[in-house]
């Protein structure tokens, strides 16, 4: 028996890619193919078949595809999201995605039939993940280095700066350097803390709290 599918995805090409390939697999039946999570809701009640599964991008108009999730799971406790995302840039996302209760998680380039495969597990009643999206997990979980060992006093002071949401400018003139100095020591703070993005450094900040 085919699995009942529903795809969120704002970018037509995209959306008819997914659709093209995923609605030909004799595994599912797409019940529902939208652009956005406001129009994923409001037909949902127009369908005959709820979908067991909900492929939803992250990037959509209005609603994200992470707060989507918890809306989709109010409405039907027992349809299961996965989430695709275009880039790893931001893996605090990844996280709020997770916990939003989203139980498999794809970059966008991943090759249409090991996407498949990943929804095929996650109606079998486990988890996929793309393998860069598997590693920032594996990464959150792996004692992060403390800051006040391995970076120097004025890398702290950026560091601090930052978390107090201040731009780049503001702590130029702070700390009474220039803003190419403060770069060359974001730049530092990230390789000294194994991190790529600001959202990691803040991630990683929550997570000491």
């Amino acid at each position: 028996m085919s699995l009942p599918l529903a795809i969120i995805e704002d970018l037509p090409a995209v959306r008819r890619g997914l659709e093209t390939y995923l609605c030909a697999q004799p595994e599912f039946s797409c019940t529902l193919v939208v652009g956005s999570v406001e129009e994923f809701l409001e037909k949902i009640g127009q369908e005959a078949t709820l979908p067991r599964l909900v492929l939803s991008d992250i990037g959509l108009p209005g609603r994200s595809g992470i707060e989507g999730v918890a809306l989709i799971k109010q409405r039907l406790p027992q349809t299961e999201v996965v989430l695709l995302t275009a880039t790893m840039g931001d893996p605090a996302r990844v996280f709020q995605g997770l916990c939003a209760g989203a139980v498999g998680f794809f970059l966008k380039t991943t090759p249409l039939p090991e996407l498949k495969a990943g929804l095929l597990a996650v109606a079998e009643g486990g988890s996929s993940m793309s393998p860069a999206v598997a590693r920032e997990v594996v990464k959150y979980f792996q004692p992060a280095p403390d800051p006040t060992q391995v970076l120097s006093a004025r890398e702290l002071q950026v560091v601090r700066a930052i978390e107090q949401g201040l731009s780049y400018k503001l702590i130029a003139d702070q700390l009474g350097i220039s803003l190419n100095t403060v770069r060359r020591h974001i730049k530092s703070v990230y390789a000294k803390l194994h991190i790529n993005s600001k959202g990691e450094l803040l991630a990683r900040n929550v997570r000491r709290g």
